[in-house]
């Protein structure tokens, strides 16, 4: 099976140097362009299109974000799976600045600001997401840091906030206790789009700081997180290297995730609107073709 690899780079990750026969390019959706051109290349024997997911020169603020067309255009590029590097402040000793963490599960603190699905306007599903990434391309993911070196933790409930303002204390003192391990602004809907899209999803998030609720260490500062990220972000290139390196050896990702429309779609075909089927034909062909 040919692979392609769709990277979403977070704060502090806009180019992704060394790929090989490479060049921008354009594209519109059915929910309109995404954060910017996406960059198609080779990295090793992996074909590999890059979405700086804030636009280069870090323009959108996350509530901005039109994830929706993000994912809509990685898949529409042809990719097979989805590798996002994110941004987030730690809720644990173990987990300082310069951690990666691999994602395992999410907690949406998001308010409803966003477009949560491509469905709607007539056409009504519900896909499963109490796995909500890939275990094949997290496992990958896992093996690439391990590979490299890199301190990370395989395994991690990062808590999603709208932003753009950090987190208080009380909340961040909330967040914890709830059980979460890393905070970010970015992580959802995300995910859920690429379920919808029948992408196989990984997250690698980044520690940046300890967010707010730490007394031994100041409060969230951009000046401090910009120093970290620049650090991160040359860890994160040679992540997604790796990972490009590693995903041909990788078996297939679970039809849960490959086929998850296939039990997801409750609304009867002789119903569907004529306009939401075109929208969703651009997403997942085998069904809306």
């Amino acid at each position: 099976m040919t692979r392609r690899l769709g990277v979403i780079g977070g704060s502090g990750l806009y180019q992704l140097p060394g790929l090989a026969g490479g060049e921008w390019m354009e594209l519109t959706t059915p929910w309109g362009r995404p954060s910017d051109q996406l960059f198609i290349g080779w990295l090793g024997e992996t074909e590999l299109a890059f979405l700086p997911r804030h636009g280069r020169g870090h323009a959108i603020a996350p509530h901005e974000i039109n994830y929706r067309a993000n994912i809509a255009a990685l898949k529409q590029a042809g990719c097979t799976h989805v590798l996002a590097v994110s941004a987030c402040g730690s809720f644990r000793e173990e987990l300082p600045p310069g951690t990666f963490v691999v994602i395992d599960q999410y907690d949406d603190r998001t308010r409803g600001q966003r477009e949560p699905s491509f469905f709607g306007g007539g056409i009504v599903a519900h896909a499963a997401f109490a796995e909500p990434v890939c275990p094949v391309l997290s496992g990958v993911a896992a093996d690439a840091l391990a590979g490299l070196g890199l301190p990370h933790q395989a395994g991690g409930t990062f808590v999603i906030i709208d932003g753009p303002r950090f987190s208080t204390r009380a909340e961040s003192i909330r967040f914890r206790a709830d059980g979460g391990d890393v905070i970010g602004m970015t992580g959802l809907p995300e995910a859920n789009l690429a379920r919808e899209a029948e992408l196989p999803y990984a997250c690698v998030a980044c520690v940046t700081d300890f967010d707010a609720w730490h007394s031994e260490h100041d409060a969230v500062d951009v000046s401090a997180v910009v120093a970290v990220l620049r650090a991160n972000a040359e860890s994160a290139k040679r992540v997604v290297a790796e990972v490009a390196r590693l995903l041909p050896l990788a078996a297939p990702s679970p039809a849960a995730i490959t086929r998850a429309l296939d039990h997801a779609i409750i609304t009867p075909r002789d119903l569907w609107p004529e306009a939401a089927t075109e929208r969703l034909r651009a997403l997942a062909p085998r069904l809306f073709g």
